[in-house]
């Protein structure tokens, strides 16, 4: 009886230390909030780097936008216009790539919106904004357009109008099975069980920003 105690209490012990090294591993990736920092708060490094690259990135925003209103003030010939527009296209590759590593590093912190503006966290949606509503912003600036690439804008916004419902009705059933995990109840061991399961479940949030970001 003793033996069966002492066995028990060392199997306790075991999935103790596993646990605490999960959350040390957690708290590195920004995957808890004590983790994720906030006003005032420490950050991890990869939320500290990407602010950092993402100020930068504003930077050269600033720069290409000023390059590419000059260029239609002045009226430059279509091949020039070209070439500024593909080097603006280029710029938002960066910043989807900085997003991507962002995912892998703070998940937590790039989904918060804590880098952004506060009047940009009113309208933010997994970490960005949903491509949907910023194509509506945009048709009404494109005019005027051919019926055929009218057509094809609204065909573009209704593809992304289900994805972005797809992966928001993913993220819903993640957090469901989030709180269902953790409220299991159970045994001492059965809550540790819980709290692991849920952890590793949380590392999905990072498969979901990756796929806001590849859309």
């Amino acid at each position: 009886m003793e033996q069966a105690y002492v066995q028990q209490l060392e199997s306790s012990r075991i999935k103790l230390t596993q646990l605490e090294q999960d959350l040390h591993h957690a708290r590195a990736q920004g995957l808890l909030l004590g983790g994720a920092g906030g006003p005032g708060g420490n950050i991890s490094s990869g939320a500290a780097m990407f602010d950092m690259e993402y100020a930068r990135w504003l930077d050269d925003d600033l720069r290409h936008m000023s390059e590419l209103r000059a260029g239609l003030q002045h009226h430059l010939p279509d091949h020039d216009l070209k070439k500024i527009v593909d080097g603006y296209v280029g710029h938002y590759d960066e910043i989807f790539h900085l997003k991507g590593v962002a995912a892998k590093t703070d998940v937590f912190h790039l989904i918060t919106g804590m880098w952004t503006t506060p009047a940009e966290r009113c309208f933010l949606w997994m970490g960005g904004f949903r491509p949907s509503e910023l194509i509506k912003m945009l048709i009404t600036q494109l005019d005027p357009l051919t019926e055929q690439q009218v057509m094809g804008i609204y065909s573009l916004q209704h593809s992304s109008q289900q994805a972005e419902e797809a992966l928001s009705q993913g993220l819903d059933q993640l957090q469901q099975s989030l709180i269902d995990t953790v409220s299991g109840g159970g045994s001492f061991n059965d809550g540790l069980h819980h709290m692991a399961v849920a952890m590793g479940k949380l590392t999905n949030l990072e498969g979901f920003v990756r796929q806001v970001i590849q859309s």
